[in-house]
């Protein structure tokens, strides 16, 4: 292994355009680029793929095509039943870790990679990488981005178009650029959820009643 191969994981500077590197991260993406290939009706096929693309994969998962993946999901572990819609982009050059049943809108950018603001370096390509940790249940929005080295807590819901630059605790809701706390979610969220729209208690029960 490469002197530069192993800075992938470590938070350290290193040179991304050495040949060892890009021998490795070419094959897995030509492996992206055939799932992006299949068809709709090729579920099974789709879940196979990814299993052979990714770290870890639970059951249940599903990504819509296309996705975008420097290292085509090598160093990214998805838990049981994530939802990812069109386009999402890992920028997977280190691990990105999703929790069981969170959903990713369109669009989502996770981002583990960035460089040197020193322009002697960021000229030549210099990167460094820090890993990303999403909790369990989590909804990110359309066209969320979280940046290098951030970890969202469990059931957080961060607003659509927000940039998360630093770590968000459980149960919140978030949203902006750079991403704030915009409140908790509480006894409200169990009682409305649309502009004001009444949750209807049958609700629960059937949540209640599907095993996941």
């Amino acid at each position: 292994m490469s002197e530069m191969r192993e800075k992938l994981h470590t938070t350290e500077l290193y040179f991304p355009e050495d040949e060892e590197i890009m021998a490795e991260q070419l094959q897995c993406l030509d492996r992206r680029y055939d799932f992006n290939q299949t068809r709709p009706t090729q579920l099974g096929k789709r879940v196979e793929m990814l299993k052979e693309m990714f770290a870890e994969i639970g059951e249940g998962c599903y990504i819509e095509p296309p996705l975008h993946a420097n290292w085509g999901g090598k160093f990214v572990h998805f838990g049981r039943n994530v939802y990812a819609n069109f386009n999402l982009t890992l920028v997977d050059d280190t691990h990105i870790f999703v929790g069981d049943c969170t959903l990713l809108g369109p669009n989502v950018v996770l981002a583990t990679a960035g460089h040197p603001l020193v322009p002697e370096l960021r000229e030549k390509a210099f990167q460094f990488n820090a890993p990303i940790r999403i909790g369990r249940n989590c909804w990110l929005g359309a066209g969320v981005i979280v940046l290098p080295g951030v970890t969202i807590g469990d059931n957080v819901v961060v607003g659509a178009g927000a940039v998360v630059t630093k770590d968000l605790p459980d149960g919140v809701v978030a949203v902006g650029n750079p991403c704030r706390i915009l409140r908790e979610i509480g006894q409200q969220d169990r009682e409305t959820y649309f502009k004001g729209r009444k949750i209807d208690e049958s609700v629960f029960e059937k949540a209640k009643s599907i095993q996941r």
